[in-house]
């Protein structure tokens, strides 16, 4: 990995991730009083809080390598748990396209200043 333009902020990430893991609930009530027509919505939503749980540790989020290989290791998996879900193979599709957003979040360095709850 080259030298990023700024430096890695650990607490500035961790702080992206649980206002993230934080709006994806709110987006998945939202859906579900919604009904029917909104259970891919509810789906994303599901997709977006795993993945943020899945990497919201300071064991991965203190070094950018680390997290970089975390995402990583999250995209190689078969398959991904979680319950209450309307289509799993829906949902795994979104924890992928989200894990895929995150690493180049991560490659770049950039994105992780942007806490407001729609992006």
């Amino acid at each position: 990995m080259t030298t990023p333009a700024k430096p890695w902020d650990a607490a500035l990430v961790r702080i992206w991730l649980d206002r993230r893991i934080a709006a994806a609930r709110l987006d998945q009530a939202a859906a579900d009083r919604r009904g029917y027509d909104y259970r891919d919505d509810y789906d994303q939503a599901a997709a977006e809080e795993w993945a943020c749980r899945a990497l919201n540790d300071a064991a991965w989020t203190d070094d950018q390598a680390a997290f970089a290989g975390r995402i990583k290791e999250l995209i190689g998996r078969d398959a991904y748990q979680a319950t209450g879900l309307y289509d799993d193979v829906r949902f795994e599709r979104h924890v992928r396209t989200y894990l895929r957003k995150l690493a180049k979040m991560t490659k770049a360095n950039e994105g992780f200043d942007k806490t407001l709850r729609h992006q």
